[in-house]
Formats: C-alpha cells, structure tokens, sequence
C-alpha cells in the first residue's frame, strides 16, 4: 500500500473538494483519497497508480497539482 502526498493549487470550496476526490478516486489503483481545503493537500492511498495519473485527474477536475 502506497502513500503518497500532493499540494493542489485553486480549491476554495467544499464542492472543489468534492470533484478532486471524485477524479482521483477514479483513478487506477487508488482506493483512497483525502483533501485538506484550508492547506490544498491531497493524500492519496492506493497501490500500482502513477503520480501521472492523479496530476491528471487533478487537472480534470479543474485545478493544479503544484508540489
């Protein structure tokens, strides 16, 4: 089981939360997602996906994966 950090750049509700954690859940491999709003961290639990992937889904959703 991988954990793995990211710093997202644009979120300012609790809808934005929802759709990053509705992208990056979908991703392969993830089976969990959590999002801070008030810091923009992600914290992705999972295993076999792609830091690729989950800056992609970010994106998808809206927003900006910036660490």
């Amino acid at each position: 089981m991988a954990i793995k950090n990211y710093t997202v750049e644009g979120m300012t509700c609790g809808h934005c939360v929802s759709s990053v954690k509705e992208e990056v859940g979908e991703v392969a491999g993830v089976t969990a997602v959590d999002v801070t709003l008030e810091t923009g961290a992600v914290q992705v639990t999972g295993e076999d996906f792609t830091d690729e992937a989950v800056k992609a889904a970010v994106v998808e959703a809206g927003y900006k994966v910036i660490a």
